[in-house]
């Protein structure tokens, strides 16, 4: 019995991707055709060239207010709020703890882990934008 539904849920996995390369070859040919500097490979030339001519999607990966700096910010905000409350709610176990050695062990080590959260987060959102810097083209 389990190996059966093994079996259809890794059939219902490779269906997806199967379905998605299907659907692709039907696609037209000249569906998002784009006039594109060949001579200029950079990532966001490569980006624009693959945008369809009538998308309202942000022309700017990179720059300042652009896709990946806005994921990363958002993202960084999601973890920085998720580290703070951890933070409180050790603290919080901490404190009503009553002295017992194990609930003591534990509200340190949920506080020791929401503060590692929160350096990781903040080296994460450095890294980042110091290779989204290094991709960034040079402005003339």
């Amino acid at each position: 019995m389990k190996m059966k539904s093994i079996k259809i849920m890794l059939a219902g996995l490779l269906a997806v991707p199967m379905m998605a390369i299907g659907a692709s070859l039907f696609v037209p040919t000249n569906a998002f055709a784009v006039t594109c500097n060949n001579n200029d490979f950079t990532i966001q030339n490569g980006a624009n060239c693959t945008k369809s001519p009538n998308s309202t999607t942000p022309d700017q990966l990179f720059q300042n207010g652009g896709v990946f700096q806005t994921i990363v910010n958002v993202m960084l905000f999601l973890i920085g709020a998720v580290a703070v409350i951890m933070l409180i709610y050790g603290g919080i176990r901490y404190t009503i703890s009553g002295g017992d050695a194990k609930n003591v062990t534990t509200a340190k080590n949920t506080i020791l882990y929401a503060i590692v959260g929160i350096i990781v987060a903040v080296l994460a959102y450095a890294i980042v934008n110091f290779i989204l810097t290094g991709l960034m083209p040079a402005t003339t």
